[in-house]
C-alpha cells in the first residue's frame, strides 16, 4: 500500500492522489486500505517515516564533523543525494508538497532536509570560529551548498537532462567547488 501510495503522490501530488486510486493500485479494498491508515494524510505520514531513514548517513555525517573531516562531510551530504539509483520519488514529493500549500509541505521539508542543512550550517559556522573557512553567513552558506545538490537533482532526476560527468565525478566536483569557496585562504596566497 505505501508503495503504491508512494508512486502516486509522487506523479500527482497530495491532492491529485485519491484513495480510491490508492486502493486500486496496491489491490486492496478501501476499506482495507482504511483499516491500515484512517486517513490519507496518515498513510502520507508513513511514507515520510519510512522513506526518512538516516541513521547511518548522520553517524558517518557526526563522526566527520567530530574529525572536522571538511571534503568528506560535504562528500557525504552531496553523494547521499547525488548517486546512481538515487530515488527521485522524495523530490517529487517534496515538491508537489510545496506546489499544493498543505501543511506535509513543512512536515516534509522538516524530516526530509531541515535536519541536515542546520548540522551543515552549525559545521560552517564551528570552522568560522576556528579560522579555517572565512567569515561568511554559516545558515546562507548551507543554503547554498544544498541548492547545488538540488539543482542538480532537478535537472538530471525531473527535467532528465543528461549528466556528461558520473555521479561520483560530480559531488566531486561540486565540494571541490564549494570549499575552494569556504577555505580561508592565507594571505601570502
Amino acid at each position: 500500500m505505501i508503495s503504491a501510495a508512494t508512486s502516486l503522490f509522487a506523479a500527482n501530488g497530495f491532492t491529485g492522489t485519491t484513495t480510491k486510486q490508492i486502493a486500486k493500485a496496491a489491490g486492496v479494498s478501501e476499506a482495507l486500505l482504511f483499516k491500515h491508515f484512517p486517513t490519507k494524510h496518515a498513510l502520507y505520514t508513513a511514507i515520510l517515516a519510512e522513506k526518512a531513514q538516516y541513521s547511518e548517513l548522520r553517524d558517518a555525517v557526526e563522526e566527520a564533523t567530530k574529525k572536522r573531516d571538511d571534503e568528506r562531510l560535504f562528500t557525504l551530504l552531496a553523494s547521499y543525494r547525488i548517486r546512481k539509483g538515487a530515488d527521485p520519488t522524495m523530490l517529487r514529493l517534496l515538491l508537489f508538497s510545496a506546489l499544493e500549500g498543505h501543511e506535509l509541505s513543512d512536515m516534509f521539508f522538516q524530516q526530509q532536509y531541515r535536519v541536515f542543512h542546520d548540522l551543515l550550517a552549525g559545521y560552517i559556522r564551528r570552522r568560522i570560529e576556528d579560522g579555517a573557512f572565512r567569515p561568511i553567513d554559516p545558515v546562507l552558506a548551507a543554503k547554498a551548498f544544498f541548492g547545488v545538490v538540488l539543482h542538480h537533482r532537478l535537472l538530471h532526476d525531473i527535467f532528465e537532462l543528461p549528466m556528461h560527468l558520473s555521479h561520483e565525478a560530480s559531488v566531486v566536483e561540486y565540494v571541490s567547488l564549494f570549499l575552494g569557496g569556504l577555505v580561508r585562504q592565507s594571505p601570502d596566497s
